[in-house]
């Protein structure tokens, strides 16, 4: 009587034929990457809006137009990018804007006070800008102090210095402004107005800033931590990451970065008022949120808040350029931007 073919053994990803030839395992099946429109959204806008400002004016697309954006967008850019690791960690800054405004003053201040001690103007500018950039990661390490070792949240700490900082610098200025010492202005102004192969200075120093903020997020165990933080904070406490003293660091990294903005931004006018700075805060958060940052952390590229930095001066620009609507509006625009990509991350799978 004929034997039962044997059945093939579960589990085994094989199956066996009745000639005892084992069939090769299954290939695994790839699922289709669903379009993330976050991920790819600050490019494609950003491509639109210089085919927009192209074909609305044709000014717009002239190498020192283009420059004149890169430009404005380094202060803020370099801002964002700092921004960019608090909120990833889970965090928010409400005060860079009045902390730069702060440190622009006391910058100035203290410049003019060495002018007089010390006969190289060039030697005055570059203890001016350590200066700044050492007030700048101060600031933000004291944020950091307060937010991990006082138990504050992020978003009061950082409300009550936006207020503190900013009526600090009135009181030095008297209400009014205070002005870098014309001696120094020579020495100082190539740092915004000169350039280097064609490019202005302040475009290379944000290059940078994003080439340093993108190995120092993705390629360095400062980065990963930063992420994992944001992704769920107890369980990095679990395994064994120092949370508070990321947390102080990141806060530190946008001290300076508003600090190094800061120098790039004081030979433009050479002086610091108390609208200095005014609404800073809204553009690096906005510039973060629309590169596809997510507001919750966790999740975020540095290339994107580039992209998105751009995206809003280009937007700005071409406001400027065309009159669609009134130039007094661009901070309404910015708004309505940071509402829709919230929107869209909210429907984020």
């Amino acid at each position: 009587m004929p034997s039962a073919p044997t059945p093939a053994t579960e589990g085994t990803g094989a199956t066996e034929s009745t000639t005892g030839v084992s069939a090769k395992p299954a290939a695994p099946r790839r699922t289709a990457r669903r379009f993330d429109p976050l991920a790819y959204g600050p490019l494609i806008g950003l491509v639109l809006m210089l085919v927009i400002g192209t074909a609305l004016n044709p000014d717009f697309a002239t190498w020192d137009n283009w420059m004149n954006v890169l430009t404005r967008t380094a202060f803020i850019g370099i801002i964002a990018i700092g921004m960019g690791f608090v909120i990833i960690s889970g965090g928010i800054d409400l005060s860079v804007g009045s902390m730069a405004a702060l440190i622009a003053g006391a910058m100035i201040l203290t410049m003019n006070a060495l002018a007089a001690q010390i006969a190289s103007p060039v030697a005055v500018v570059a203890l001016g800008m350590l200066f700044a950039v050492a007030l700048g990661g101060g600031f933000g390490l004291a944020h950091g102090y307060l937010i991990t070792r006082g138990r504050i949240e992020p978003f009061i700490v950082t409300l009550g210095t936006l207020g503190i900082f900013r009526a600090v610098l009135t009181w030095l200025a008297d209400g009014g402004a205070i002005t870098l010492d014309m001696s120094l202005s020579d020495a100082y102004g190539p740092v915004y107005y000169g350039s280097l192969l064609g490019i202005p200075i302040p475009v290379w120093v944000f290059a940078l800033a994003a080439v340093a903020g993108a190995v120092l997020l993705n390629r360095t165990p400062f980065g990963r931590y930063v992420q994992a933080i944001g992704s769920n904070e107890q369980v990095a406490r679990f395994a064994a990451v120092d949370v508070d003293r990321v947390k102080l660091l990141t806060y530190g990294l946008l001290g300076v970065c508003v600090g190094v903005a800061t120098v790039l931004y004081v030979p433009r006018l050479g002086s610091a008022s108390p609208t200095t700075g005014l609404l800073w805060e809204l553009e690096a958060i906005a510039a973060v949120i629309v590169g596809g940052t997510s507001f919750k952390g966790g999740e975020g590229r540095v290339a994107g808040t580039v992209v998105g930095a751009i995206l809003l001066s280009v937007i700005a620009n071409i406001l400027n350029l065309t009159s669609i609507i009134s130039v007094y509006l661009n901070a309404a625009v910015q708004g309505c931007v940071i509402i829709a990509v919230a929107f869209l991350q909210r429907r984020r799978p």
